[in-house]
């Protein structure tokens, strides 16, 4: 199964196995990854599992596209960059293996 590296805003790491078509607002939700919230429950509609994708993963996973909810939601996300993405957008494959997300400070 695929490795997913969350790393927190002080640094802290936590690499979680998933499995292959989970979303990574369940790992990590389902992990206990402190700074992912998910009050949406995954639905795309509160960017609270909002996280940035090391560089280094993405043309892999890929970036939000302008003009859809999720883009639209990112607008509003605390400290928004141009590696942003929802968690719960970004579903894990074993192409993603090693994937490494970065939370950012706050979600509200």
């Amino acid at each position: 199964m695929p490795k997913v590296t969350f790393i927190a805003h002080n640094g802290t790491k936590n690499t979680v196995t998933v499995p292959n078509g989970v979303s990574c607002r369940d790992a990590a939700v389902d992990n206990d990854i402190a700074g992912i919230d998910g009050d949406c429950g995954g639905v795309c509609a509160c960017a609270t599992c909002h996280v940035y994708v090391d560089p280094a993963w993405l043309d892999k996973v890929g970036r939000a596209v302008e003009g859809e909810l999720e883009a639209d939601l990112l607008q509003f996300a605390e400290d928004f960059r141009e590696t942003s993405r929802l968690a719960c957008q970004i579903i894990v494959t074993d192409a993603l293996d090693g994937l490494v997300l970065n939370i950012p400070a706050g979600q509200h």
